[in-house]
Formats: structure tokens, sequence, C-alpha cells
């Protein structure tokens, strides 16, 4: 019987060995390897930034969205949970790009009016 403690506590100890090796391999990501635009990325693409999980992805898309494009990396510890020590491991995996205006922006914005010029002469009928 004590052959079986014995064996149940290794195999217990192997598991969790296992597991915790599984968890600290899973948390190191390799960085992205161009900056990430801030103003452009998707949730996934923000993850790929050591620092940047799920929930902070979705405080900068949100964030984003409400307040519009961002002037600033800087600009980022307006968010709640983001720091001045984390932003700064993270500074030099993010950018910050103009965005360019999409197609239907474009087409809903009126070209200004060019007056037209009266004829100069009346035109004459056959």
């Amino acid at each position: 019987m004590a052959w079986r403690s014995r064996t149940l506590r290794v195999v217990l100890s192997l598991c969790l060995i296992l597991f915790l090796s599984a968890v600290a391999s899973a948390s190191k990501k390799k960085p992205p390897l161009k900056p990430v635009n801030i103003n452009t990325a998707t949730a996934e693409e923000l993850q790929q930034v050591p620092g940047i999980g799920p929930a902070t992805a979705q405080k900068i898309l949100q964030m984003r969205k409400s307040y519009g494009a961002f002037k600033s990396v800087d600009d980022l510890l307006a968010i709640r949970g983001l720091g001045q020590k984390r932003l700064d491991k993270m500074r030099k995996y993010l950018t910050v790009a103009r965005t360019n205006p999409s197609k239907t922006d474009a087409l809903s914005t009126k070209p200004p009016a060019v007056p037209q010029k009266p004829p100069d002469k009346p035109q004459e009928k056959p």
C-alpha cells in the first residue's frame, strides 16, 4: 500500500511540473518583428506585444473607437491598469501612424462646388 501512495505522489508531482512548465512557456510570447500600429491593429495583433493581453487589447480598441486615433503611444496611459513602467516595456513594440480615411468617408464628403461660367454667346439654332 505504501508503494501506491509513493507512486501516486510521483505521478502527481510530474503532472504538476508539466503543467507549470506549459504555463511558463505559454506566458512568454515572441514579440512582433515590427512595431504594431495602435491606430490600425486588431486585438490579435495587439496581443502579440509583451504586456498586452486580451483585456488590455479590448481596452485599447474601445478607447480608439470612442476617442479616435491615438496621437502618441503615451495616450495609452489613459487606460486604467496601464502604468508608466508597463508602457515603457511595451513602447519599442508600438507605433502610431496616421490612418488613411476609409473609402466610405471619401465618398461621403462632397467636393467643393465649382461655379459654372455662363456661355459667352448664346447658341444659334439652325
